[in-house]
């Protein structure tokens, strides 16, 4: 399989005090990693791509480590996550798919022990593109107050010939959030959904 070259790394951070209503005493914290990386696969069509996941998780891993990091180095606040990619125009949709094993069981082994599924979305787009990056609990994918997203992209990414990569993670639920459903203090956490 070939190697990964990355072009860049980029880490971003929003916090969140209000969404029209009262302030928050603790704001709601969200971060995304982007890696922009070359796609060994662009401009052609190839069988067995497979064996790629296996090189991404040193990648995986790194960029989990990293929003940790950035988001005060604690892995007990966080509470939410979410991958993406964004193929770039020489590649196919199926190149971005490749990151969700890595990408997932990356944040997995980071944080300990979640159970909910890591919630996705990919795109093929040329620089610029834009992306939802979703975030949903990571014990319990029914929690309603930790759906949220994070609008990421680049100006010049991703290059027809390249893939970006991303992970995100948050600290809590959307602030002022109202819409009743199971609350994060009811997870049982048994099966990743309830």
């Amino acid at each position: 399989m070939p190697g990964i070259e990355i072009r860049k790394l980029v880490l971003c951070q929003e916090e969140v005090f209000h969404e029209g209503g009262p302030s928050a005493s603790n704001p709601l914290l969200k971060a995304a990693a982007i890696a922009v990386i070359n796609n060994p696969f662009a401009g052609r069509y190839v069988e067995d791509i497979a064996g790629f996941m296996e090189d991404l998780m040193p990648l995986g891993i790194n960029m989990a480590e990293r929003l940790v990091m950035l988001l005060g180095g604690d892995v007990a606040i966080i509470e939410g996550y979410g991958k993406g990619a964004i193929v770039g125009t020489g590649g196919e949709i199926e190149h971005g798919a490749l990151w969700h094993a890595p990408g997932g069981y990356a944040m997995r082994e980071i944080l300990g022990n979640t159970r909910a599924i890591v919630p996705s979305a990919k795109k093929v787009g040329a620089p610029g593109t834009r992306l939802d990056l979703p975030f949903a609990h990571i014990n319990a994918a029914y929690v309603r107050s930790h759906f949220d997203s994070m609008e990421i992209g680049l100006a010049d990414a991703p290059w027809q010939g390249e893939i970006c990569y991303i992970l995100g993670m948050s600290t809590g639920p959307r602030i002022h959030n109202r819409s009743l459903g199971l609350a994060a203090a009811d997870i049982k956490g048994e099966d990743g959904l309830r």
